[in-house]
C-alpha cells in the first residue's frame, strides 16, 4: 500500500537555511521577511522568529545563501555577517585552495569564500551565527590546519637553521648526479658508481623531500590530488626504476632526474617564502607607524596608556616630534602636522582649534590636545592597512579562471601518465621505455607555477606599490592597470622626493652666499621642514651660521631675528 506525502512532510525533507536578520522590531517586520523569502524561486516554507531574530528557510538546493540574502535586504533589512580571516597550514598548490574552498562552501551559513595560496590565508563572509568551530572543522576534514593567532613572540628553544638550508643540502647532492649528465652531453662521459648515486639520491629522496610525501599523503586521504603528489609520484618512479636498475646490473639510472626536480620544486618554494616575508614587511612598515602607547589626560592629570585603551572622546596630548595615535580634533594648541603618509604631501599642514588629524602623522613643532574620533580599527591609517591585505588577498579575474584549471589540473595528469604507460607498452611491448614515458608526463607536470604565479605576482606587486606609497584598491584593478595609458595627478605634493630642498637663492641685494648665511642662522634650531632645507644648503656649501639673537616666530609668515 502507499500513499502520498503531505506538503507539510515534503517540506521537512527539504533542507534547511538559517540566517540572522538584523533591524526586526515587530509582527509586521516578521511577516514582510517572510513574504519577501517566499517569493523566492525553491523555498517551500519559511519562519522567522522576532525574539531569535532568526529566519528558517527550507529551500532546494538551488536556492542560494546570496540570493536569500539579496531579498531580506530587498525587504528592508539585513543579514548579520561575520567576516573571517583565518591562516592555513597545509596548502601547497592550486587544487589545494579549490579542495578548501569546497569544503569550507559547503558548511552552512557560509555566503563566500576565497583562499589565497601565496599568503596562505582564507577571507570567509559567513552568517553572523556560524561558529568558528564549524569553520575549523570544515578546514580540518579537508586535511589542513588553521594557523593558531600569535600571541607572544615565541622564544626559540634551540638554534634555528636558516630556511635556505634545504636548498642547500640538496644542490649539493644532487650537483655531482648532474655534472655527470654535463660530462656524456659533450662526449666526454663521466660516471658515478651506481652505489654513489644511490647514496646521493636517497637523502634528497626521503629526507629533504618528504615534505612532497606528507603533502601528498594528505591529499590522498581527502581523496583528492595536488602538485605535491605530483611530485612524489614522479620523482618515486624515477628513483624505483633506478634501484630495479642497480639490482637488474643496467647502465641507465635515473638518480639525477628525481634529485633534480625535488631540488628545483624546493628553490622554488623558498623562493616563494621570501617572496612573502618582503611583500609582508611592507604592512608592518605600515603597522610600524602606530604608536603603541597614548598619552591620555583624565581629570587634568596626564598619564601614558596603551593605544589599545584609549576611547573615543578621550582627551590625546601630543608633544613635538611624536606621532599622533589617533584619528581626532585639535581641541587646544597649534602645530605643523606631517601628513605625508595619507596625502603625500611634502610640507606639514598648519593645524589649529577645530582641525581633524589623523593617527600616524607626525607633530612637528607644537603642543596638540586632541579629542578621539576614532580608535583601533577605525582610524584612517587601519582601514588602509586593511585595503593593502585584502588587495594582497583578493582573487584577480584571471586567477579564478587558473583555480578552475588547477582543480582538474593533477587527475588529467596522472590519467595521461596511465595513457602513456599502457598505451606503450600494449603497442610497442617496451614496459620500461612505456615506464620512462610515464615517468616524463609526471616529472615534466610537477612545477606548480600554474597555480602559484598569479597570486605570487599580486602579492609582490601590491607589496612593493605599498612600500613606495602607491595603494592598490583590489586585484581586479592591478589586473586592468595594463590598459591605462594616460595618468593625472591632483597635486604636486604627490610628485616630490617628500622633503623641501632648497634649489635658488634671489638675494635683493648683496651676493648669495650672504643671504644665505643670515637665513641659516635665523632658522637654526628650528625643526620646520624649510628650515632644515636652508641648513642642509649652508652645510653642503660650508657656510659659517653665526648665532642669532631675539628669534621671533611670526604665525603664518615665517621667523624674525
Amino acid at each position: 500500500m502507499t500513499a502520498a506525502l503531505s506538503p507539510k512532510l515534503t517540506e521537512l525533507t527539504l533542507p534547511q537555511q538559517q540566517v540572522q536578520i538584523t533591524g526586526m522590531t515587530c509582527a509586521s517586520c516578521v511577516a514582510r521577511v517572510e513574504k519577501a523569502l517566499a517569493k523566492l524561486p525553491g523555498v517551500s516554507g519559511v519562519s522567522v522568529n522576532l525574539a531569535t531574530e532568526q529566519a528558517t528557510v527550507q529551500t532546494a538546493s538551488d536556492v542560494t545563501l546570496q540570493a536569500i540574502k539579496a531579498a531580506v535586504e530587498k525587504a528592508g533589512y539585513g543579514v548579520a555577517m561575520q567576516e573571517l580571516n583565518l591562516g592555513i597550514v597545509g596548502m601547497t598548490c592550486a587544487s589545494c585552495v579549490g579542495r578548501v574552498e569546497k569544503a569550507l562552501a559547503k558548511v552552512p551559513g557560509v555566503y563566500s569564500v576565497a583562499v589565497n595560496l601565496a599568503t596562505e590565508r582564507a577571507r570567509i563572509e559567513a552568517d553572523a551565527s556560524v561558529p568558528l568551530a564549524a569553520i575549523v572543522q570544515a578546514i580540518t576534514a579537508a586535511g589542513y590546519t588553521v594557523a593558531p593567532q600569535p600571541t607572544e613572540t615565541p622564544v626559540p628553544s634551540h638554534i634555528a637553521l636558516p630556511e635556505w638550508w634545504p636548498v642547500a643540502a640538496a644542490t649539493v647532492l644532487t650537483l655531482p648526479l648532474v655534472v655527470q649528465m654535463f660530462g656524456m652531453a659533450i662526449g666526454q662521459p663521466w660516471m658515478l658508481p651506481a652505489w654513489v648515486q644511490w647514496a646521493l639520491a636517497t637523502p634528497v629522496q626521503f629526507w629533504l623531500g618528504a615534505r612532497f610525501y606528507r603533502a601528498g599523503w594528505r591529499a590522498l586521504k581527502a581523496g583528492a590530488g595536488n602538485m605535491d603528489l605530483l611530485v612524489a609520484l614522479g620523482t618515486s618512479a624515477a628513483y624505483g626504476l633506478s634501484v630495479y636498475q642497480i639490482w637488474q646490473g643496467m647502465p641507465h639510472l635515473y638518480f639525477e632526474a628525481s634529485a633534480a626536480v625535488i631540488t628545483l620544486v624546493l628553490l622554488g618554494k623558498w623562493l616563494e617564502t621570501r617572496a612573502k616575508r618582503e611583500t609582508a614587511a611592507a604592512i608592518r612598515a605600515l603597522n610600524a607607524l602606530r604608536p603603541d602607547t597614548a598619552r591620555v589626560r583624565r581629570d587634568g592629570v596626564d598619564s601614558e596608556v596603551p593605544v589599545a585603551s584609549v576611547r573615543v572622546g578621550d582627551l590625546v596630548v601630543v608633544r613635538p616630534g611624536e606621532r599622533i595615535p589617533v584619528d581626532g580634533v585639535v581641541r587646544e594648541g597649534e602645530s605643523q602636522v606631517d601628513e605625508s603618509l595619507i596625502t603625500g604631501e611634502s610640507l606639514p599642514v598648519a593645524k589649529t582649534l577645530g582641525d581633524a588629524v589623523t593617527g600616524g602623522a607626525i607633530n612637528s613643532d607644537g603642543l596638540l590636545v586632541i579629542e578621539t574620533r576614532a580608535v583601533g580599527s577605525e582610524t584612517t591609517l587601519a582601514r588602509i592597512i586593511r585595503m593593502v591585505e585584502n588587495a594582497q588577498a583578493a582573487k584577480a579575474p584571471i586567477q579564478r579562471l587558473v583555480d578552475k584549471v588547477s582543480a582538474v589540473f593533477v587527475p588529467v595528469v596522472i590519467v595521461i601518465a596511465l595513457i602513456t604507460l599502457l598505451g606503450w607498452g600494449f603497442t610497442v611491448g617496451d614496459w620500461q621505455q612505456a615506464l620512462l614515458n610515464a615517468v616524463a608526463v609526471l616529472v615534466i607536470a610537477c612545477p606548480c607555477a600554474l597555480g602559484l604565479a598569479t597570486p605570487t605576482a599580486i602579492m609582490a606587486g601590491t607589496g612593493v606599490a605599498a612600500r613606495y606609497g602607491i595603494l592598490i584598491k583590489d586585484a581586479e584593478a592591478l589586473e586592468v592597470a595594463h590598459s591605462v595609458n594616460c595618468v593625472a595627478f591632483d597635486k604636486t605634493g604627490t610628485l616630490t622626493l617628500g622633503h623641501p630642498t632648497l634649489v635658488a637663492l634671489e638675494p635683493a641685494s648683496g651676493g648669495a652666499d650672504e643671504l644665505l648665511r643670515l637665513a641659516a642662522a635665523v632658522q637654526q634650531g628650528s625643526e620646520h621642514p624649510l628650515a632644515r632645507a636652508v641648513m642642509q644648503a649652508a652645510s653642503a656649501k660650508n657656510v659659517k651660521v653665526p648665532a642669532a639673537t631675539a628669534i621671533k616666530a611670526l604665525p603664518g609668515l615665517g621667523m624674525q631675528a
